[in-house]
């Protein structure tokens, strides 16, 4: 899904609102004509006009276009990227308007307060403060048509998208009636992004049209760049690539002219996506990174954690596995944070795709792994596989399931320094030899130790060869201070290498193999060793 304006990269576009032409009118021109510039990208003079209608306002007493002027130069700080003034600004309106008892005008403004929230991530928040402002709007189609988007919005986030197309067709209705041209190619675009989550792309490339042709014939700089941002997955998705990147490209022009951090992260993030799958992966990386940096300056969390996770499909794509990991862990531990302010459940999907893609991940490195060794071609997926259902025997839940999968995986990751004419010797180890092939498991953990995994993998690396009586390696460990995880992956790491050819001997069939590790069962504590036997049997 693509975002809300500061999600996951281009999305549903929040509304805010336009000049009551009922205002006074000197002051109403000046917001008007600020308002026909910002629409424009004169970002600089529309901030001179709203600051003029503000002292305008405010040495006349004029409560009403005071709270407008405000809200309005808080929304321009916000595109600007400084959160902080856009926020104060957007209360002192609500106070201001609120004092007026001008409901219609605090509506306004607690509309703005919903978005920066959710630019923030603050989800929940948000849609308080949407519900809050469609109910002190009192039922004003005005109301209705900037506040339904936005709750359309927190519906998408939310995974549920039948109710945020009916908030987008309501939104589309009340601008219909009110003749907001603004609100209905708002309306429009909101479809569009919408139809894309459900992947109607007819659909969705249509409702973008619309939402342009309207934001053109408007001169609305800032949604057509929109438009064009999002219309790029359509693009991308029906794979007329040469579309998706100028579109892309144009829209990250606009968005610099308008000198809109939040926007122009999404743009590098949408084309960095489309260089990596059109096969420019070292320019993609720079977008991306770019992408990210900027997500960070401005403090967008949910555009952080896509352009992570967007790095981390580059990185694995080229092999460099360890910096993919290094970048899910990073989209992880952000997306985390979401989810654990609210029960999102689209941030819950991401969060279960993501742990998809760790394992894919995983599994490409622990295939290259055994690629340096023909004999062990399969062992990892093999080990994993054994690992899992013997943890599911044992009543270990998801998450250790998970990590256990994953240390299988990566156990031996440490062997890519051993050397290779040691590691595919067809006879014997020397004693200097097998000291070399005993330094893997701590080598794959330094290995791994810029990597700060959402599971406690790196135990079972270290001590996947420690046995119960102490006979093993690297730290002699005994009994239960040998992590149960590590045990379940030596006993079946065992089973498996037994039961394939190697270098320096043909492979056992399982009653063989069963029958010598009968007699070394003391490496592993009786439970563990028992539940094997069931599984392999």
């Amino acid at each position: 899904m693509e975002k809300p304006p500061a999600l996951n990269g281009g999305a549903s576009l929040q509304q805010t609102s336009l000049a009551r032409p009922s205002l006074g009118r000197n002051t109403s021109e000046l917001l008007q004509q600020g308002l026909r510039h910002d629409r424009e990208g004169s970002v600089s003079l529309a901030s001179q006009l709203y600051n003029a209608a503000l002292q305008s306002a405010e040495s006349n007493a004029d409560a009403r276009h005071t709270a407008e002027a405000l809200r309005r130069l808080g929304v321009l700080h916000h595109r600007s990227g400084d959160l902080e003034s856009a926020r104060a600004l957007c209360r002192r309106s609500f106070e201001v308007a609120n004092l007026a008892q001008d409901c219609v005008l605090a509506a306004e403004a607690m509309n703005a307060i919903g978005g920066f929230a959710l630019e923030s991530g603050e989800i929940d928040q948000a849609e308080t403060l949407y519900e809050e402002a469609l109910e002190l709007g009192g039922g004003n189609e005005e109301i209705r048509s900037h506040v339904e988007p936005n709750l359309g919005v927190i519906a998408n986030i939310q995974g549920d998208l039948s109710g945020a197309l009916a908030h987008y067709e309501s939104a589309l209705h009340a601008s219909r009636r009110t003749g907001d041209d603004r609100a209905t190619a708002i309306a429009y675009h909101n479809l569009g992004m919408v139809s894309s989550d459900l992947k109607h792309w007819p659909e969705a490339d249509r409702y973008f049209q619309e939402s342009h042709t309207l934001a053109e014939q408007m001169n609305d700089t800032h949604l057509r760049a929109l438009c064009l941002l999002n219309r790029t997955e359509v693009y991308l998705a029906t794979h007329r690539f040469n579309e998706a990147r100028r579109s892309a490209e144009s829209a990250l022009v606009i968005f610099d002219e308008l000198n809109s951090p939040l926007d122009k992260a999404d743009a590098y993030r949408m084309l960095g996506t489309v260089l990596r799958e059109t096969g420019n992966p070292a320019l993609a990386e720079a977008r991306l990174r770019t992408a990210l940096q900027l997500a960070v300056s401005t403090g967008a969390v949910l555009s952080e954690a896509e352009a992570a996770r967007e790095l981390a499909l580059l990185f694995q794509g080229t092999g460099r596995n360890q910096e993919a990991l290094t970048q899910l862990n990073s989209a992880y531990r952000l997306f985390g944070r979401l989810r654990a302010s609210v029960d999102l459940v689209d941030v819950a999907s991401k969060v279960e795709n993501l742990e998809g893609t760790y394992l894919s991940v995983v599994r490409d490195w622990g295939q290259s792994i055994e690629s340096a060794d023909g004999y062990t071609h399969g062992h990892c997926e093999r080990v994993a596989s054994y690992a899992v259902a013997l943890a599911g025997l044992l009543g270990m839940d998801a998450g250790t399931q998970t990590a256990i999968r994953l240390g299988a995986y990566l156990h031996d990751v440490g062997k890519v320094r051993v050397p290779h004419e040691i590691l595919n010797k067809a006879g014997p180890l020397t004693k200097d030899e097998f000291d070399i092939i005993k330094l893997h498991p701590e080598w794959g953990v330094e290995l791994l130790a810029g990597i700060d995994f959402p599971w406690d993998i790196k135990p079972i690396i270290r001590s996947h060869h420690e046995k119960y009586d102490s006979t093993g390696y690297p730290d002699r460990l005994a009994g239960d201070a040998i992590p149960v995880s590590a045990q379940i992956i030596c006993v079946v790491d065992v089973y498996d290498a037994l039961t394939t050819t190697r270098s320096y001997r043909e492979a056992m069939a399982r009653d063989r193999a069963l029958e010598v590790m009968e007699g070394s069962r003391h490496w592993w504590h009786p439970d563990i060793y028992e539940a094997f036997r069931r599984i392999v049997a």
